[in-house]
């Protein structure tokens, strides 16, 4: 069965990658480590990055979902910074989720300030109800039951119904996040310096972890 075709327990549904590297991936590892089938998808390619090529984006992604033993790591192609809940997005994310049927989706929180992020998470939120509708795009796929959704927490300003405690899979994780190198502090680089590349962003990640 190809990674197309596979059925997924968990789907973490994010707008570029290295999101859900930065916001799930120790949620991801341990689901994983208790047998759970999970998955990855992009919403776009990162081809907006101030940092790296589109090209060295997909490779280090490849490599993340490695580390992360993902069943999946899927691409929906949407343009970086344009990410709108349009009908061609929500219906795109809706056979995805008629290929995969995954009992849980993780993803961003509506109050997330990047606008593709707060856009990902509609999108995610409309396309798993329009799913379970027998009707909506009818091309040969069968409905699919309503997932659980659950929302990394971005803002500082919401509190979380819940933690997962992923203490085991901190090195994992962090291993996860470094493979996508263009995006993150590199003393050789000579590239323009963003918030994430900044040397201290890591210790940031882990911090906030702790």
């Amino acid at each position: 069965m190809s990674a197309s075709q596979i059925e997924l327990d968990v789907l973490a549904v994010f707008s570029h990658p290295d999101d859900a590297e930065l916001s799930v991936s120790g949620t991801l590892l341990k689901l994983k480590s208790q047998g759970y089938r999970t998955g990855v998808l992009d919403m776009t390619r990162g081809e907006m990055g101030t940092r790296g090529t589109q090209e060295t984006r997909e490779q280090e992604a490849g490599e993340a979902a490695r580390i992360l033993k993902l069943d999946a790591r899927l691409n929906l192609g949407q343009p970086d910074g344009h990410v709108w809940p349009t009908e061609a997005a929500r219906t795109a994310v809706v056979r995805v989720l008629r290929s995969h049927a995954p009992k849980v989706l993780l993803t961003t929180h509506w109050d997330d300030p990047h606008p593709d992020h707060a856009n990902t998470c509609r999108i995610v939120r409309e396309a798993a109800r329009l799913a379970t509708m027998a009707r909506y795009d009818q091309e040969g796929q069968q409905k699919v039951i309503m997932p659980a959704i659950m929302h990394s927490l971005f803002s500082r300003r919401v509190v979380p119904y819940f933690l997962v405690d992923v203490s085991e899979f901190v090195e994992e994780k962090m291993a996860a996040i470094r493979a996508h190198a263009s995006q993150f502090y590199r003393a050789e680089s000579k590239e323009p310096i963003t918030r994430i590349s900044d040397p201290g962003f890591l210790d940031q990640i882990e911090y906030r972890m702790r």
